[in-house]
């Protein structure tokens, strides 16, 4: 429509008033082209036959002068090899001028009204056009302002829109998961960098303090030989730190290359290669082959067969099992877990207890570690507490199985 302005058909709305509008108005003109024409072909035969009922009684120069308690007769038609008389052909000559004179004019009428109605419709129909585009592209505005309103400090904004079940409603609350998300990832990101700047900050306030008090003065050979230990072991427990946090790092990117892994035997590998003091392990490895990176897997299976010693109890189980379905299953006894703190431990940086900083205690990226590996793997893992009274964990990860054939029997303890 050339009526609309540039600056207009450059939006959404004044694109769709126009093309709703240029379907309406040629909808109305069809309308009224149809309307002439089918009232324009049977015009004259309706207006003829009107007039015909009342010619007998018209005469040249004479007025129509009929009784108003008398219908008019229709005229009457001639018989075979009748001719007509000269007044009845002034009569036909009267009633044909007559008849055109009157379509002509219906015509005309017609034509005007018609135009003056597809004027009206026109103003309204561009109206009604530009009002429905606005009513539907309202969810449109209401993403776009969010989207521009959102920063950091305000993902909790939702755009909740009260509509009725479509496209956009569908499209608004898919933007709101996605906030949910991102909310939820920059919170992950926040605690994350607030828990690694506490990590690193505590060993070197260990070392700073250890320097300035453990070694003032003169001290003796055998308080520096301590002083030497306690510096070596926060040296590290710090390159323990920087080498999870790389890892972790390395696993969030994805794999770099794959391979066919016997995850059966790198478990039986790892856990012969895992210190189990007094615990009783129990192990069922079932041939299991997946794809994925050999040395990710490695430092999973290592870090959970780590946590499910360093956090078992003496005396206590350690399970360990594989299953052709692609199953790997490693489990532990004990302290008691709560089902609500289970999820909060798959986190960086998260323990069942406070940090103790003593020799031998992990990070606590262990199993964030574990959940990484396991994401860039396609793996599902599955976290769930013992209850009471073995308590510990249980963590199962269903792998896509490589190849799930039958390689040899099942490997008891």
């Amino acid at each position: 429509m050339t009526g609309f302005p540039r600056g207009v058909l450059r939006t959404e709305r004044g694109r769709l008033t126009a093309l709703y509008g240029s379907l309406l108005l040629l909808a109305g003109g069809g309308l009224v082209a149809l309307v002439y024409v089918l009232v324009g072909q049977g015009l004259y035969a309706s207006v003829s036959g009107a007039v015909s009922t009342v010619s007998p009684a018209l005469r040249a120069g004479e007025k129509l002068d009929l009784d108003p308690g008398r219908s008019p007769e229709p005229a009457r038609s001639l018989g075979p090899g009748e001719a007509p008389t000269p007044e009845q052909l002034r009569t036909y000559a009267l009633t044909r001028n007559l008849s055109d004179a009157v379509t002509q004019a219906a015509q005309h009428r017609l034509l005007i009204v018609s135009l003056i109605a597809l004027a009206v419709f026109a103003v309204l129909s561009i109206w009604l056009a530009w009002w429905m585009a606005g009513r539907v592209l309202r969810p449109v505005a209401v993403i776009t302002g969010t989207a521009r309103r959102l920063s950091g400090e305000n993902l909790d904004e939702r755009i909740a829109l009260d509509a009725p079940p479509g496209e956009l409603k569908e499209l608004a609350d898919t933007f709101d998961a996605m906030l949910g998300r991102m909310e939820h990832l920059v919170s992950a990101q926040r605690r994350f960098a607030a828990n690694a700047a506490h990590e690193l900050r505590t060993p070197l306030a260990v070392q700073r303090a250890a320097a300035e008090i453990g070694l003032a003065g003169d001290p003796s050979p055998e308080r520096v030989a301590r002083i030497r230990e306690r510096l070596i072991g926060v040296a590290e427990s710090s390159e323990h730190l920087i080498e999870s946090l790389l890892l972790l790092a390395v696993s969030e990117e994805g794999l770099e290359s794959t391979g066919r892994v016997d995850l059966a035997a790198l478990a039986a590998a790892e856990l012969a290669a895992c210190p189990q003091e007094d615990l009783t392990v129990e192990r069922t490895l079932a041939p299991l082959a997946v794809t994925g990176d050999r040395t990710l897997l490695g430092h999973l299976v290592r870090n959970l067969l780590t946590n499910a010693v360093r956090h078992n109890r003496a005396g206590g189980r350690l399970t360990l099992a594989t299953s052709i379905e692609g199953e790997l299953t490693v489990s532990n006894t004990g302290p008691v877990i709560g089902p609500a703190d289970v999820p909060r431990l798959l986190e960086p940086f998260r323990r069942s207890a406070e940090r103790q900083h003593t020799a031998g205690e992990g990070a606590g990226l262990g199993l964030s570690i574990v959940a990484s590996i396991a994401r860039a793997h396609g793996a599902e893992l599955t976290a769930r507490a013992n209850p009471a009274p073995d308590g510990g964990l249980t963590i199962r990860l269903r792998f896509p199985v490589a190849d799930a054939r039958r390689q040899g029997s099942v490997q008891p303890e």
